[in-house]
C-alpha cells in the first residue's frame, strides 16, 4: 500500500486534471458532440500512461536537483521511496500500456506516436538550455487533445491546432508563474527559465500576455467550430479564474503559491470540458 502511494507521489495522481478534461473537449469537439465510447476509453488510457510515463522521465532527470530544493522534499524519489530501477521500470510498462492502446485506435494514431511523444522526452532537458522550457512542458500537455482529435477524426484540423496552441500557452504560462518562486535557486544550479532571464516580474507578466493569447484562441476554437453559448460561458470562466491567479501572485512575493494555487489551476481544463459538453446537450 506505501509503495502504491509513493507511485501515486511520484506521478502526481492529481495533475491529471490538467490534460485528460482538455483531451475530453477535443473528442466531444472533434465527434460534434457523440464520440465513440470505446474510442474515448482508449484515449483516456493513452493519456493517462503517456502521461506517468512523462512525469517520472521528468523526476528521473531532475532528481539531482529535486534533493537540493527544499520545497520538493516530499516526493517519492527525493525521499527514496522509489528507486531509480523501480521507476525505469514503471515508465516501461507505462509505455507498453501506451503503444497497447494506440494500436486499437486508427493507424493513424500509431504513426503519429513518436511525434507526440517527443515533447514529453526533450522537455525535462529543456531548462537546461532555454527560457522558454515552460512552453515545451506546454506542448508536451497539448498532445493530450492532438491525441484525442487525431482519434476520432483521423485526420489533423485547424480547429485541433488552435486548442493544442491554447493548451499550450496556458500550461507554459502557468508554468512560468509557478517557476518564478524558483528564480534564486535555478540560478545557482545554472538552470534556465522564464524568471531567470527576465526576472520574475518580467516572467509574471510575459504570462499574463500569454494567459491573454491563450484566452483568444478558446474563443477561435469556439467560433471555427459553431459551438453554442454555454461553451463560451465555459471560456469565460476559464479567463476569470487566471484573472484571479495573476491578481494574488506577486513578483517576490509567492504565499499564494501553494498545492492549492496550483490545483485551481484546473479549473480553466475543468470548465472547458463541461461547457463544451453542454454545449451539444
Amino acid at each position: 500500500m506505501n509503495k502504491l502511494k509513493a507511485h501515486a507521489n511520484n506521478v502526481a495522481l492529481p495533475h491529471t486534471i490538467f490534460s485528460l478534461p482538455f483531451a475530453l473537449a477535443s473528442a466531444f469537439m472533434a465527434a460534434n458532440g457523440s464520440p465513440d465510447v470505446r474510442t474515448v476509453v482508449l484515449i483516456l488510457i493513452a493519456i493517462t500512461s503517456a502521461r506517468w510515463a512523462a512525469i517520472v522521465i521528468d523526476n528521473l532527470a531532475d532528481l539531482k536537483f529535486d534533493k537540493l530544493q527544499p520545497r520538493l522534499s516530499y516526493r517519492a524519489m527525493v525521499r527514496g521511496e522509489i528507486s531509480t530501477a523501480e521507476a525505469l521500470i514503471f515508465v516501461a510498462l507505462c509505455m507498453i500500456v501506451l503503444v497497447a492502446a494506440v494500436a486499437q485506435l486508427p493507424p493513424i494514431c500509431l504513426k503519429l506516436l513518436p511525434v507526440a511523444a517527443i515533447p514529453f522526452i526533450v522537455y525535462p532537458f529543456t531548462k537546461r538550455f532555454t527560457a522558454w522550457c515552460h512552453l515545451f512542458l506546454g506542448l508536451a500537455i497539448a498532445m493530450a487533445p492532438a491525441g484525442a482529435w487525431v482519434a476520432v477524426t483521423e485526420s489533423i484540423a485547424l480547429p485541433m491546432i488552435i486548442l493544442c496552441v491554447a493548451v499550450a500557452l496556458w500550461i507554459g504560462a502557468f508554468d512560468a508563474v509557478y517557476g518564478a518562486q524558483d528564480e534564486k535557486f535555478d540560478k545557482s544550479q545554472r538552470l534556465h527559465s522564464l524568471a531567470t532571464k527576465y526576472g520574475a516580474a518580467g516572467a509574471l507578466r510575459i504570462a499574463r500576455g500569454l494567459h491573454v493569447v491563450s484566452i483568444a484562441c478558446f474563443v477561435t476554437v469556439g467560433l471555427m467550430l459553431g459551438l453554442g453559448k454555454w461553451y463560451f460561458v465555459g471560456v469565460a470562466i476559464a479567463a476569470l479564474a487566471l484573472v484571479y491567479q495573476h491578481a494574488i501572485v506577486k513578483a517576490g512575493d509567492y504565499r499564494e503559491v501553494t498545492q492549492a494555487y496550483f490545483m485551481r489551476n484546473g479549473i480553466v481544463s475543468i470548465a472547458i470540458f463541461v461547457f463544451t459538453w453542454l454545449s451539444y446537450d
